[in-house]
C-alpha cells in the first residue's frame, strides 16, 4: 500500500509554492517518513523554519510549527526545546538561512549540544530571493552577486558542524530517498544536537544560469560531487577535491544541554552547586 502523507500535511495549502522538479518536497516527504518510523504523534513534533525555499516547511507540515525569522531558526528552536524539553523539535533552514544570517546560532546549537535536529537544505545558492552567493556557493559559479564568477572559497558544513561540537553528523542528497529517510530516522533517534547536511537542487536560480541544463542534469552535478563516506576515505586528497562524503560522519554520546540544564535548576532548588 502506497504511503499515505495526507495525515502529515496541510492539504489545504496544497499544491506547494516550490518550484517544479524542486528537491524540497522529496526532503519534506522523507522527514515524514521518517517521523512515522520514529512512531511519534506530529502533536509531539514542533518544526521551526526560517525565510528562503525551505521555510515553506512550516506552512505544509501538519505538527506544531513556528515560521521565524532570517537566521533565527536555533535560537527559536532553543527556546522551544528548553521550554518543552520532551518534545521533539526540528529545525530546517536552508544554506544562506543556517550557515551565513544564521551561522553563529547554528554554531552555538552544535556547541551546547542541545537536542535538537537541524537539518539544512543545501541548494548552494540564496533561491528564494533570486541567485545571490551563499556560503555554498561551488568557486567559480555565475551568482547575481557575483557575476564574473564566485571567489569565495567552497564551504563544507560538516566541517564547521563539527568544529563546533555536534554530536550527530550526517550529510545525503536528495537524490535517494531511502537513504534520506534512514540517515533522519538515525539521527532522530540521537540524543544531542544532530546536524543534517541534505544537497538538494536548485535548477532554476543556480543550474539554469550556470548552463547546467534541467532538473535531471542538476541532479547528475549533485551525484558526482557526492561521495559515500567509505569511498571518500580511500580516495587521495587529490581525489578527494571537490567531493562530500556522505552518510553518517560523525556519532558520539555528549552531555545533552537540556538535562544539565534541569541539573541547574535542581540545584538553583536544592540551593547547591551543579554536578555536571
Amino acid at each position: 500500500m502506497a504511503f499515505n502523507y495526507d495525515e502529515y500535511l496541510r492539504t489545504d495549502k496544497m499544491p506547494t509554492l516550490w518550484c517544479w522538479g524542486c528537491g524540497d518536497g522529496v526532503i519534506l516527504k522523507a522527514l515524514i517518513r521518517a517521523i512515522e518510523k520514529m512512531g511519534w504523534s506530529m502533536d509531539d513534533v514542533c518544526v521551526v523554519s526560517g525565510i528562503g525555499c525551505s521555510g515553506r516547511f512550516s506552512s505544509y507540515i501538519n505538527c506544531n510549527t513556528v515560521h521565524t525569522t532570517h537566521g533565527r531558526t536555533v535560537a527559536y528552536a532553543t527556546g522551544i526545546k528548553l521550554a518543552n524539553p520532551e518534545k521533539h523539535v526540528i529545525v530546517v533552514s536552508g544554506d544562506g538561512d543556517g550557515l551565513a544570517i544564521g551561522g553563529n546560532h547554528t554554531i552555538h546549537g552544535c556547541r551546547r549540544n542541545i537536542d535538537l535536529n537541524h537539518i539544512v537544505i543545501n541548494n548552494f545558492i540564496y533561491g528564494l530571493t533570486n541567485s545571490q552567493t551563499s556560503p555554498t556557493t561551488p568557486k567559480g559559479m555565475w551568482t547575481v552577486t557575483a557575476k564574473r564568477g564566485n571567489i569565495d572559497p567552497t564551504f563544507d558544513a560538516c566541517k564547521l558542524a563539527e568544529g563546533a561540537g555536534a554530536s550527530f553528523i550526517g550529510r545525503e542528497t536528495m537524490i535517494d530517498a531511502k537513504k534520506l529517510e534512514k540517515i533522519f530516522v538515525t539521527g532522530l533517534k540521537h540524543k544531542g544536537y544532530s546536524f543534517f547536511d541534505i544537497f538538494s537542487n536548485c535548477h532554476v536560480n543556480l543550474g539554469r544560469k550556470n548552463k547546467m541544463g534541467d532538473a535531471m542534469q542538476n541532479l547528475d552535478w549533485i551525484d558526482n560531487i557526492s561521495v559515500p563516506k567509505r569511498k571518500f576515505d580511500e580516495m587521495t586528497p587529490e581525489e578527494q577535491a571537490g567531493k562530500f562524503p556522505t552518510g553518517v560522519l560523525k556519532q558520539v554520546e555528549e552531555p545533552e544541554y537540556c538535562d544539565s540544564y534541569a541539573k541547574v535548576i535542581e540545584a538553583h532548588q536544592n540551593k547547591t552547586k551543579v554536578q555536571l
